[in-house]
């Protein structure tokens, strides 16, 4: 009776612990989707061969600002990615806004930055590919923070016509301190892992953010996915 006793109450924490990461990324993506689908309209009512980066930038910065602005989810940057074939006057181009400043991203003159191929980064190819809302991480993001990182990414589209993608970053630091204490309080070592089993949150003395989960090595009492997500809570012994 005991351990049936214990095996329900650890199956009833990580159901309300996949409740509580669902819920804070609930007040993220909405807010995302909404802004990529007014960015659809607005790039899309630019002539196919008319539209320019700096065109784009002053389209896109009301909605990064507007996004970093969250009132509830500090939120450190977001922005707009372009397809390959979007602008008349750049074959890539980033319309992005970050840090406590807001400052807008910009590459210095052949930098190592400026070189890499955003197109074959997880949080643009797989909503290009999918047409679905896509969060990756955590990762270290090298393109614009240097810092670990999640990324949202909403795809826009006019159309059947792939536009690029809006997204959002957020410090894996700022998602410990805010989906730690809630996870803490049920009472269970969880750790919260992605698609690739590595570690986000860690309520777990052994595991930190990044760590990789090996299923094969540990006492899994039980997990839950982490609804509309590429996530899911891990229950360990």
């Amino acid at each position: 009776m005991a351990a049936t006793t214990q095996t329900i109450a650890r199956a009833n924490a990580s159901t309300l612990a996949a409740d509580i990461v669902t819920g804070y990324f609930d007040a993220l993506l909405p807010v995302l989707e909404a802004h990529a689908s007014q960015l659809a309209e607005e790039i899309g009512g630019f002539e196919p061969d008319g539209l320019t980066a700096s065109h784009l930038d002053s389209l896109v910065e009301p909605h990064a600002t507007a996004i970093l602005d969250h009132p509830t989810e500090p939120v450190y940057g977001a922005g707009f990615i372009a397809s390959a074939d979007l602008l008349l006057d750049s074959p890539a181009h980033l319309a992005w806004w970050q840090g406590a400043d807001r400052r807008k991203l910009v590459f210095a003159p052949r930098s190592v930055k400026s070189g890499i191929d955003y197109r074959e980064l997880d949080w643009f190819r797989i909503p290009m590919l999918t047409g679905r809302s896509h969060v990756a991480g955590p990762y270290v993001d090298y393109l614009c923070s240097d810092e670990y990182t999640l990324t949202a990414a909403v795809p826009v589209t006019d159309a059947d016509r792939f536009l690029g993608v809006a997204g959002l970053d957020v410090m894996i630091d700022t998602i410990e301190r805010r989906l730690t204490p809630p996870l803490r309080e049920l009472g269970e070592p969880l750790l919260l892992v992605n698609g690739v089993n590595r570690v986000l949150v860690s309520t777990d003395a052994r595991y930190v953010a990044g760590d990789v989960l090996r299923p094969e090595r540990i006492d899994l009492r039980d997990e839950r996915a982490c609804a509309g997500l590429d996530f899911r809570v891990v229950a360990l012994a």
